[in-house]
């Protein structure tokens, strides 16, 4: 974060007020005008899971994954909703509020932790979804202690989201063409993560180079309370120091890149 965040008394207080405020503000304003309103968080990740059920169970022979193979799927398809999200959003962060960016004094940041904040309850709201399809499939599934990781997956994704959007965030303002590569990534990025597969199903050496995306061990740290089996000791140890590095690496860039940013604009 900025150095303002840090500076007088009161501060972090005072931003912790702007930063709920703003992200209130933004669910409110996404949802104001929808009928459906708090099923739009769970409509496109509940359609997208049941065309990757549809064509992997039902057309096509399952040779990935778990059964019941659409708990599975849900456990990292909700979260991968999240990233993505927050991802395209920070493309847009600052340029979208340019404005208001400029004539405040609240630290920068905030521009990029109201999106993973926001996202993030959305992803919160989609949990009772997520906990109907395991309820339904119970009888299939092994509920173990290890459920504990599952929010330790949520704050690592947090920690790397906020590092991304460090990154991307000003990035983008200075480099216009990064918001279509960024797209063009987080296509590609889907079917190199274990969404719709886990780590183990990829042979060698494509399993290795797997574990290093920092998805790989956050999606397995979703899925291990409920399949034990998904457990890998290297996955989830590369994505805690890769989501440590990306984490830092994006506060370093901010303050790099502040100023410029804010000329830019």
């Amino acid at each position: 974060m900025s150095h303002a965040a840090v500076g007088a008394p009161g501060t972090p207080r005072r931003y912790l007020h702007s930063l709920w405020l703003l992200s209130a503000r933004d669910l409110k304003v996404r949802y104001a005008t929808s009928w459906l309103g708090y099923l739009w968080s769970v409509l496109d990740p509940l359609v997208m899971g049941a065309i990757y059920w549809f064509v992997f169970t039902q057309v096509f022979q399952r040779g990935v994954g778990e059964q019941p193979y659409i708990v599975f799927l849900v456990l990292a398809l909700l979260p991968w909703v999240w990233f993505n999200s927050s991802v395209s959003d920070f493309t847009r962060a600052f340029r979208r509020d340019a404005r208001l960016m400029r004539s405040t004094s609240i630290p920068r940041s905030i521009w990029v932790n109201r999106i993973v904040l926001s996202k993030g309850i959305e992803f919160l709201c989609s949990i009772p979804v997520l906990a109907l399809f395991i309820l339904f499939n119970l009888d299939q599934m092994t509920v173990s202690w290890s459920l504990l990781w599952f929010p330790v997956a949520i704050l690592m994704q947090t920690l790397l989201l906020i590092g991304i959007g460090m990154l991307v965030a000003p990035l983008c303002v200075l480099y216009a063409d990064l918001e279509r590569t960024t797209a063009l990534i987080l296509r590609a990025l889907f079917y190199a993560s274990p969404v719709i597969y886990s780590v183990s199903d990829l042979p060698d050496p494509f399993n290795t180079i797997g574990a290093f995306n920092p998805l790989s061990g956050i999606f397995t740290l979703y899925r291990v309370g409920f399949f034990p089996e998904q457990w890998q000791t290297a996955p989830v140890v590369i994505s805690a120091v890769m989501t440590i590095v990306i984490f830092g690496l994006g506060l370093w860039v901010f303050r790099s890149l502040e100023r410029s940013v804010l000329k830019e604009l």
